[in-house]
């Protein structure tokens, strides 16, 4: 009896050990769009003259859940490292890597009107390494691997938001020119990509299953880089418009496509849909406030009231592939 459950012990032991092993680097997106609810909440307490009680409580569950992830990723690297190497040979999951800059990065944008200096040495360490893995990203894209037209996905943008995310913390805590630096090249390689995505989806094999959800990820960049443009020079102006006008004609692309999703299996691909409304959410407010656009206003609204659902149903399915042991296991 004492050996059978001894057995079962270690059995249950290498078990865990297998999880730890294949805990996905994509997990780090449950941080970055829990971080962008976080500050679409905030966007609406400010538009509707709220009290920022529920932005706080999101802020809380944000930076326990990326402490958790953080800490799983962190244990993986130490325990496992050729699978941490691993994910960063692979074609799709190199791009993930960004992930963790950008969360910090939303989490200094989070604390720079309560926690000024904490944010500033957040924002800090968010840029330091969101530059570091921008450049290994790009470098490994242009380096002697070669890809193929099959492995391109919407997830690519991920190293270009966080570049164009910099400037919403970095130039309120002084540092423009920087701020500028880190747009400009996020704003080019958005646009080179954007190319590159959009000629795999016309011509190329239809998205795997799983990466469908990411076709939400081409949402994200015009609506960053508006909020970073309106950061940096402090008006909307003629490109801010333009930049606007895109994440709207993007997210119209992509809710034509919602059929597809409901007919696709749950994936941690699927938190791929929350930063990118959560972005186009506080876009909207923010152009509402700029402008003094009720419209925009109301958009806010609803878009906030649909990133809420969203959440919690991702928050919902997550628990349960957890629960159920399907997430975490090998491919």
């Amino acid at each position: 009896m004492q050996g059978g459950q001894m057995m079962a012990r270690a059995q249950a032991g290498v078990a865990a050990e297998a999880r730890l092993a294949h805990f996905p680097v994509t997990f780090f997106a449950i941080g970055m769009g829990m971080m962008g609810l976080t500050l679409a909440l905030r966007a609406g307490e400010a538009a509707f003259a709220l009290g920022p009680e529920a932005s706080r409580a999101a802020l809380l569950v944000s930076l326990a859940l990326l402490g958790l992830v953080a800490l799983g990723y962190l244990a993986k690297g130490l325990l496992h490292p050729a699978a941490v190497a691993a994910e960063w040979r692979h074609p799709v999951r190199i791009a993930f890597f960004p992930a963790i800059s950008i969360s910090l990065l939303l989490l200094s944008v989070a604390l720079l009107e309560e926690q000024p200096e904490a944010a500033r040495l957040v924002w800090m360490a968010g840029t330091a390494l969101q530059g570091v893995l921008a450049l290994s990203v790009i470098g490994a894209w242009i380096g002697h691997r070669s890809f193929q037209q099959g492995q391109l996905t919407p997830a690519w943008f991920i190293p270009a938001v966080g570049n164009v995310i910099v400037p919403l913390a970095g130039v309120r805590l002084g540092h423009p020119e920087l701020s500028w630096l880190f747009f400009s090249g996020g704003l080019i390689f958005w646009i080179v990509l954007l190319t590159l995505v959009m000629n795999r989806l016309m011509f190329h094999e239809p998205l795997p299953g799983k990466m469908v959800p990411t076709l939400m990820i081409l949402v994200a960049p015009p609506a960053v880089s508006f909020l970073a443009w309106l950061r940096l020079t402090g008006e909307v102006g003629a490109f801010g418009h333009i930049l606007l006008s895109i994440a709207y004609v993007f997210a119209l692309i992509v809710a034509s496509q919602a059929a597809k999703f409901t007919r696709m299996p749950f994936a941690l691909s699927w938190w791929a849909l929350s930063f990118p409304l959560a972005a186009l959410t506080i876009a909207s407010f923010a152009y509402a406030a700029a402008a003094g656009s009720a419209p925009h206003r109301l958009i806010g609204a609803g878009l906030l009231g649909l990133l809420l659902l969203v959440v919690a149903g991702l928050v919902l399915r997550t628990g349960l592939g957890i629960w159920r042991r399907e997430i975490c296991i090998a491919e």
